[in-house]
């Protein structure tokens, strides 16, 4: 089946049912192996033994192991509650800021964004980058009901989120706390 027509198949999979099932297992399976495997060591037969799937599954479903672990990757990093509100623009976006960098920069966060940056066909790096639009966004409208004047959400992926991701993909320097705030300190020009 040319990639194309495997991604728009996959896309549409339903909610529930055997799909979900399938989903759902192979996803945990994926979870477990890594908690006590190296990425390398794992294979799609491997998975699929483990998972009661057939190989032939795993392929159609996410084409090959890369899909899956970035599939996997972006599930786990699924928002799971808006960000917090502290009551002003400044201290919502500096304290979602925090919690991001330190999330993405465990070694948990690092294998993840490993995984979704290793997805060559699928959308996982677009899935990924969502959720922390939409956070962003939250915040937007978190500060407009107060009637703060909102921040630019290009501006604060450019200048805040992308020096972060920057630094945690490389490893050229840790995005310790102090580095954070001061990004969010110019960001906001103070």
């Amino acid at each position: 089946m040319p990639a194309r027509r495997r991604k728009v198949a996959r896309e549409m999979l339903r909610q529930g049912g055997r799909s979900a099932r399938i989903q759902e297992a192979v996803h945990r399976t994926v979870q477990e192996l890594l908690k006590n495997m190296d990425r390398g060591e794992i294979t799609v037969p491997m998975i699929a033994d483990k998972s009661g799937v057939t190989p032939s599954t795993i392929y159609r479903r996410w084409g090959d192991l890369s899909e899956l672990l970035a599939d996997v990757a972006v599930d786990r990093m699924r928002p799971v509650a808006d960000p917090e509100d502290t009551g002003a623009m400044t201290s919502d976006f500096e304290a979602f800021i925090l919690q991001y960098a330190e999330e993405m920069s465990s070694r948990v966060g690092r294998a993840l964004l490993a995984d979704v940056l290793g997805s060559l066909e699928g959308n996982a790096p677009v899935k990924c980058c969502q959720y922390t639009y939409h956070h962003l966004e939250t915040l937007r409208k978190m500060a407009s009901a107060r009637g703060e004047t909102p921040f630019d959400l290009g501006e604060a992926v450019d200048f805040v989120v992308a020096p972060i991701v920057y630094h945690i993909l490389f490893g050229d320097r840790e995005p310790t706390p102090d580095y954070c705030r001061a990004l969010v300190a110019r960001f906001f020009g103070k």
